[in-house]
């Protein structure tokens, strides 16, 4: 009750500083930099909701599965794209770019190289691995779509690559103005193409191949305008690059490499539950799994909104000050994550219903089961922004591995268990094995900041 009376009054009062338009200090700043964020992030969201809906309805439960499952692989494959570049990224510019902008700019220089060759790397993957994985592994029709995945990896990748840019300097409405153009051009361009090529091309591998090509076109028109918009405005005030010196760079270094074992860890983690049902059960459902667990994803990322809105604050502030920032963030983010998980529970069948159709009914057991992670999720990513913001990484990668391998055991076992009585009961040990993985992360994180 405490906590409650306690956050009702910081409501009060963020409220009376939006009447009197007062956004100075680091707390206006964070207000500020939120509501930009919950704005991106419900454009975002409610883009992603309406064109799952729209796909799901065209495509049914079997090609809809198939399809997340050829996105789920693809985007696996980003994994060696990253490395950790990005969190760095973001964290030495929202350091360096107001008081050195010409040493951000080394920063982004320096990273971008390392960037390009890496998403060259996983595209070479991909393309390389695509006959087997389709062919063997999966034994379904998705070759041609992990071949176009070829090509949509590095737009997607490249199209929120600026981002952190405008984020370090606290300016958030370009990536919601990009945002906005993404999901319109998804809204529009994608359902055209379903429904023409679904009645063009009997292969599903074509019609899968197709969809894909539109995805690409959709960010990168997204990408497009965030790199229009940082050539003018000018966010380095047209200083020249600063090349790092060895000191800095092996800063630099010592803060990617636990971020590159927590890239691997962390997209194993977040894509090995649909990339091994994949394996044992039919695109079907792979349909039902993906609609579930799209729509706790969904709403999961627009409780965390504080988590992104505050990085820069955090990586601004130590101490008494940092501790106070932090609690208050986490308090207002775990309340409202358990009245969605209860929410979500409790209707659970009317939103599958409403939102994909009877032809997805066998989702509802799925989704209920799966609304925990409502709790789990944006926990999580509210105390791995705060890890990050400190540098301390070396936690977060320690944890995912010991995740991640739990998570690929308990979803052999559950899955294979699961298979001894019917291919819906193998999704539900893969539905168990996912929220048991992520609570263990999360208390992880919580206890790791508690001993340290």
């Amino acid at each position: 009750m405490n906590i409650i009376k306690k956050e009702t009054g910081e409501a009060k009062e963020i409220l009376g500083r939006f009447k009197r338009r007062d956004f100075s200090g680091n707390e206006g700043r964070a207000i500020k930099n939120s509501t930009w964020q919950i704005a991106t992030t419900l454009v975002a969201k409610i883009g992603s909701l309406l064109f799952t809906i729209i796909i799901a309805r065209l495509m049914l439960p079997e090609i809809y599965g198939l399809y997340g499952l050829a996105l789920s692989t693809i985007l696996l494959m980003g994994v060696f794209s990253d490395f950790g570049i990005s969190s760095a990224l973001m964290t030495f510019m929202s350091k360096t770019i107001d008081k050195n902008p010409a040493k951000a700019k080394g920063y982004l220089y320096l990273l971008t190289k390392y960037k390009i060759l890496l998403i060259a790397l996983s595209s070479i993957i991909l393309l390389a691995s695509a006959g087997w994985l389709a062919n063997s592994y999966y034994n379904k029709p998705i070759y041609y779509a992990l071949l176009a995945g070829a090509i949509y990896l590095p737009i997607v990748i490249f199209s929120g690559y600026l981002g952190p840019i405008f984020t370090a300097k606290n300016d958030f409405r370009p990536q919601f103005t990009k945002e906005i153009i993404v999901q319109l051009s998804r809204l529009t361009i994608v359902p055209l193409f379903i429904i023409y090529f679904l009645a063009k091309v009997s292969s599903v591998e074509f019609y899968l191949l197709w969809i894909f090509i539109a995805l690409s076109l959709c960010n990168f028109l997204g990408g497009a305008y965030l790199f229009i918009t940082a050539k003018l405005k000018h966010p380095f005030r047209k200083t020249k690059a600063q090349k790092l010196n060895s000191k800095e760079k092996s800063e630099l270094i010592k803060f990617i490499l636990p971020l590159s074992i927590t890239a691997l860890s962390g997209i194993f983690f977040g894509y090995i539950d649909q990339i091994m049902l994949g394996h044992y059960v039919e695109g079907q459902f792979l349909g039902f799994y993906q609609a579930a667990f799209n729509l706790v994803a969904s709403a999961s990322v627009i409780i965390a909104f504080s988590a992104a809105a505050t990085f820069p604050i955090f990586a601004r502030l130590k101490g008494k000050k940092l501790e106070q920032g932090f609690k208050k963030t986490r308090n207002i983010t775990l309340l409202i994550s358990i009245a969605a998980a209860i929410f979500t529970f409790i209707v659970a069948p009317l939103l599958i219903q409403f939102i994909y159709g009877a032809e997805y009914l066998t989702a509802i057991s799925y989704l209920k089961v799966l609304s925990l992670l409502l709790i789990s999720f944006p926990m999580i990513s509210l105390y791995t922004t705060y890890y990050t913001s400190q540098k301390r990484t070396k936690i977060i990668s320690v944890l995912l591995i010991i995740s991640t391998i739990l998570n690929i055991i308990l979803n052999y076992a559950f899955i294979n268990i699961g298979l001894h009585y019917s291919m819906f009961h193998a999704v539900m040990g893969a539905c168990i094995a996912t929220i048991i993985s992520r609570y263990v992360y999360l208390a992880g994180l919580v206890i790791s900041r508690k001993l340290n």
